[in-house]
């Protein structure tokens, strides 16, 4: 069995991609085992369904759409979805949240960075704790850290932070070890991997792919991130979307793929 794993939407545009296809901020992957279809995170909006559309890869017959957590650029694309579509993400995953700018006495909202709109007709299964999504697809559920790190807000006016407690990641099990999509790793790459080899019982992981956040990363993080995964030792690193150049500079075994890339994990 091998898994095939199809970009739809991620910042920048693969020059492997199909005539038509477009790039947004975001992330989408859609993923397939021969046994299961699963999308993980939509995009922004309906850039998912158009792209999709052009590779003949319709997104009608999913097993489920897993979201990674409530940020616009990874469920904006959520209503463009046919209604009924079976939706598994964290309940905190309609909060509203804000980037901001903190002065002395107040904070100054900038941007909105939640989804505006609601998952009217969708069949949505909210879940905090690990799940079994498909066949061989788990849901991580809450990823646990000690020391989280802010990431905007989520009531502006009385300055309340945001440390995203909604973000999980897909995990496909397969005889190589892990493969774990991330969508933005705010909750810590290493909390992430120790959360998914704690609830799976494996210590091996095959492959990390997603957006890592690492693009404003300090070298002392970078340095730190650099001996786990030297020690972890995945066969691949396919970082993406927030990940970014600086973090590529450091993590130097890390591919990118872009959208419209296909990339095969054979067992």
């Amino acid at each position: 069995m091998a898994l095939k794993m199809t970009i739809l939407v991620e910042n920048h545009l693969s020059p492997r991609a199909a005539a038509g296809m477009q790039s947004r901020a975001g992330l989408s992957i859609l993923l397939d085992d021969g046994e299961s279809r699963i999308l993980f995170d939509s995009g922004p909006d309906e850039t998912v369904v158009h792209n999709a559309w052009l590779i003949n890869e319709p997104l009608t017959d999913l097993d489920a759409v897993v979201l990674s957590h409530g940020h616009y650029d990874h469920s904006g694309g959520i209503t463009s979805l046919d209604p009924g579509t079976r939706i598994i993400c964290h309940p905190g995953v309609l909060r509203e949240r804000y980037a901001a700018v903190r002065l002395p006495g107040k904070v100054i909202p900038l941007k909105k960075l939640s989804v505006v709109e609601r998952f009217r007709g969708l069949d949505v299964e909210y879940s905090k704790t690990p799940r079994v999504v498909a066949g061989r697809f788990v849901w991580s559920g809450e990823i646990p850290v000690e020391s989280p790190e802010p990431w905007g807000y989520t009531d502006y006016r009385n300055a309340t932070p945001d440390y995203v407690s909604d973000e999980g990641v897909l995990i496909w099990c397969s005889s190589r070890g892990l493969v774990i999509m991330t969508g933005c790793g705010h909750r810590g790459l290493e909390n992430t991997v120790r959360h998914c080899m704690n609830i799976t019982g494996e210590n091996r992981v095959y492959a990390l792919i997603g957006g890592f956040h690492l693009r404003a990363a300090s070298p002392l993080r970078l340095i730190r991130l650099k001996a786990f995964l030297r020690e972890l030792a995945p066969e691949h690193v396919l970082g993406c979307h927030c990940t970014g150049r600086w973090g590529k500079l450091w993590i130097r075994n890390t591919h990118s793929v872009a959208c419209g890339d296909t990339v095969i994990f054979e067992e």
